[in-house]
């Protein structure tokens, strides 16, 4: 087998071989697994201080679960270090607001100080992260791994704006980093700058012992680490005696391994933790995870609205491929505004909001926030894990730290997208604790939809009732409602043409029964009842529904589906049809309502509309009352439209109708 060579761009000497990666990106972490598979080494540089030695390897034993390496700062100020304790963190480490006995300077010290103290640097054991898949890849290799960095305290980071790099899947390694070389500022702080001298100098020093040593390190450093390895080499070699004081190491304090609450890893993990997951997934099953980076949107999508669906059921929307389809033009869209190639997550949700709706977006970010799920293991059970926040973090002590990464990636701009947010369950519990069973009301919205919805219905069944009674004749000159193509071919021997002829439209509908659910589980619509117009405008309503009881959407906002109506427009009072004796001969749920419209309506026809025409039974209970029914086919209208339409919201008093809008969510 032929060993690749290395590039000479990343070879800053003879022994030693640099690739420079973008933090916190999955395409960074393959092309350093890719490499250490490739190419022999004999060592592997990690740019991190040994100090966290112990801690980082540890913790990258326990992968796939992610955890985070915490370096707490030195006590400054007077602060006392007696008693500190490596298993854990207590307040007096990091000092609060009162100090105790650890403090002993004046109380006019302002909070810089203090914020200064809670400074913490971080390690996060990312899997996306490509230090840490050098370290993976060189433990499970058996190759040393040598951490050069400088002890620091406090640690200053050092990052900008990178390319994205999905670039790297199509560009070299040696001609992205020299796509990169004229946009790498020099480090502007100090600190910066003696930690590059001292990786040089460890470098010069691993470069004794063994033959091949590779460094992985960020795009930001990699030219000024070679710079400086190379100007210590020529000071070396020339004849003046050129002596460059090693930087010196600062007292810092051994960092300590937490786990992460699995709800905050979106802080931890660059990628989205759903792709991570999916990377680890690959892993574990030896699958192809080459392209996951993009296909891994499309399995969020899928896996969303997978969860979006089981929540809803048939009040969902469809989410067909077009539907799909559009959402990802509209990500790709968003993406090149900002100049990416990848997806972020704020673009992601953005995109499946307006395609969508709220309730689908509010599960793409649920998703995407999985990981443990998608790896397939039990999240940590030990309730005394790291929470983490933006540049911020609450320790199992219950003390807010400031955090700084040692493996910064590119910086992240947060967005804010309004969710209309799902309740809690303690939410729902005090909402139904307080619900009033005295006072019930209808949200006006949806009471104007549905009434739009009738006056359709019952425009379509008049146009069908209408259409039975059409005749043809032949043309002679006018064509009438238009040419009947079918008698026209059919008497085509005879040269004539046929013309359509329908009768005027008269009388009028009263009475609709639209049946959502047919045939209907009565055990699934326990609320039945009969509602009375509060305006002309309104019909009077009967419905049976699901229990709006079992679902609290907001405080005295309750949600139920329509199984089946009748509408009587103009209104009329009329005795509550679930416990009129007069239809008792009903035995369904779509009877009963049937009866009701019979009996109750003036004109002589009914609209029904249902997805199947009346059977024989219906006929019969028509022909009791001298009624005719009109079957309008459901299909014949939008079925997003139709399942929007069985959403009722009950309203405890009229008084909530000035804030419900706040809680309705919309599938």
């Amino acid at each position: 087998m032929t060993i690749p060579e290395i590039p000479e761009l990343l070879r800053i000497g003879e022994h030693i071989s640099v690739l420079p990666v973008i933090h916190g990106s999955g395409e960074c972490a393959l092309l350093v697994r890719r490499w250490l598979l490739e190419h022999r080494f004999d060592a592997v540089a990690v740019p991190l201080p040994p100090s966290f030695r112990e801690g980082v390897e540890r913790a990258v034993l326990g992968l796939p679960k992610p955890a985070i390496v915490i370096q707490p700062p030195l006590p400054k100020f007077g602060w006392s270090t007696e008693g500190y304790d490596t298993g854990g963190y207590d307040s007096d480490r990091y000092g609060s607001k009162d100090g105790g006995e650890a403090w002993q300077e004046d109380e006019e010290d302002d909070d810089a100080d203090y914020d200064e103290a809670a400074h913490c640097s971080y390690v996060p054991i990312d899997p996306c992260q490509p230090v840490i898949m050098a370290i993976r890849a060189a433990m499970g290799e058996h190759l040393p791994r040598e951490y050069i960095d400088l002890e620091t305290d406090p640690f200053l980071p050092y990052a900008a704006v990178m390319p994205d790099p999905f670039a790297l899947r199509n560009v070299s390694p040696e001609r992205f980093a020299a796509a990169l070389l004229p946009s790498i500022a020099r480090p502007p702080d100090d600190q910066t700058r003696q930690r590059i001298l001292h990786m040089a100098m460890q470098l010069r020093e691993l470069e004794r012992r063994y033959r091949r040593v590779l460094l992985v390190t960020s795009v930001m450093y990699w030219p000024w680490i070679r710079e400086a390895y190379q100007r210590l080499t020529r000071e070396d070699s020339s004849d003046a005696a050129a002596v460059v004081e090693p930087p010196s190491h600062d007292e810092v304090l051994p960092p300590q391994v937490f786990d992460v609450d699995p709800k905050t890893l979106v802080f931890l993990f660059d990628e989205l933790p759903f792709i991570t997951g999916l990377y680890e997934r690959a892993r574990a099953r030896l699958e192809d995870d080459e392209n996951l980076s993009i296909d891994g949107v499309k399995e969020l999508l899928l896996a969303a609205r997978d969860s979006y669906r089981a929540e809803f059921g048939n009040r969902a929307r469809r989410t067909p491929p077009l539907l799909l389809g559009q959402c990802l033009k509209y990500i790709r869209n968003l993406s090149l505004i900002q100049r990416r190639m990848t997806p972020d997550l704020a673009s992601i949700v953005v995109a499946a909001k307006q395609i969508l709706g709220d309730q689908y977006a509010i599960h793409v970010v649920e998703r995407a926030r999985d990981y443990f799920g998608v790896v397939g293991i039990d999240p940590p059970a030990d309730p005394s894990h790291v929470t983490l926040g933006i540049d911020m973090a609450r320790l199992p002590t219950g003390d807010t730290v400031s955090l700084v990464n040692r493996l910064a990636g590119p910086p992240h701009f947060w967005q804010t997208i309004k969710l209309n947010r799902r309740p809690t369950d303690s939410e729902r519990q005090d909402w139904a604790y307080r619900w009033n069973p005295f006072g019930q009301c209808s949200h006006p919205p949806e009471d104007a939809r549905i009434e739009s919805f009738r006056t359709r219905v019952f425009e379509r069944a008049l146009a069908i009732s209408g259409a039975d009674m059409a005749r043809t004749e032949k043309f002679t000159t006018s064509v009438k409602d238009g040419i009947d193509i079918r008698d026209t071919l059919r008497h085509w021997y005879e040269k004539q043409i046929y013309v359509k002829v329908l009768p005027p439209q008269r009388g009028t509908l009263d009475a609709c029964v639209m049946l959502f659910d047919s045939p209907a589980d009565p055990r699934d619509y326990p609320w039945r009842a009969t509602w009375f117009a509060e305006h002309s405008d309104e019909s009077t309503l009967a419905f049976y529904a699901s229990d709006f009881q079992r679902e609290m959407v907001g405080p005295g906002i309750a949600m139920a589906t329509y199984g089946g109506a009748m509408f009587l427009y103009p209104p009329l009072a009329i005795p509550d049809i679930w416990d009129d004796r007069r239809i008792d001969f009903a035995t369904t749920l779509e009877e009963r309502l049937i009866a009701a419209a019979c009996l109750h309506a003036r004109a002589p026809q009914v609209a029904l509309l249902a997805s199947l025409p009346p059977g024989a039974t219906w006929r019969r209970i028509a022909r009791r009352f001298k009624k005719h029914l009109v079957h309008v086919p459901i299909g014949s209208f939008s079925d997003e439209q139709v399942q929007q339409l069985r959403i009722v919201h009950v309203l405890n008093g009229k008084h909530v109708r000035s804030y419900a809008e706040e809680f309705i969510r919309k599938a």
